[in-house]
């Protein structure tokens, strides 16, 4: 027999018919109730009711992680970041001016000049390549 005579009978087999409905039960739907849902027929077993038990265990537990573990966790992690922010710009104001800083050789290596622009720096068209407020280039260097 062929896969195609194969699928042919199993698509019109009775069986097939019978199985259908149950398997459909067995199959959760998504954005359902919170509740857990009734199983009926050769569905309502046992590893399926333990199977759901889980389910719904799962959900809540990470219901409680989410609220009580993610969010102050997003929270001290974004006061941290601002507070590191904060140090690192006052920091840079003790600095002596861009201008007067040494540039070291390997700093601001220009074998060719950018296509765009005025061709010494990348600010025109991508902003965050090049950043006034910390690069310099020494242009009689």
């Amino acid at each position: 027999m062929s896969q195609r005579h194969i699928l042919q009978r199993w698509l019109t087999s009775p069986i097939r018919h019978a199985l259908t409905p149950s398997i459909r039960n067995v199959v959760p739907r998504r954005f359902a109730s919170g509740e857990m849902p009734k199983l009926t027929g050769a569905a309502d077993n046992a590893f399926n009711r333990e199977r759901m038990a889980i389910k719904h265990h799962a959900a809540a537990s990470s219901d409680l992680w989410r609220k009580f573990v993610a969010v102050p966790a997003l929270i001290l992690a974004s006061i941290n970041a601002k507070i590191l922010w904060d140090e690192h710009w006052e920091h840079w104001e003790h600095l002596p001016p861009l201008e007067e800083r040494i540039e070291y050789p390997y700093m601001n290596i220009r074998t060719k000049k950018f296509f765009w622009g005025d061709g010494d720096k990348a600010s025109e068209t991508q902003g965050s390549i090049w950043n006034d407020k910390v690069n310099y280039h020494h242009k009689d260097a």
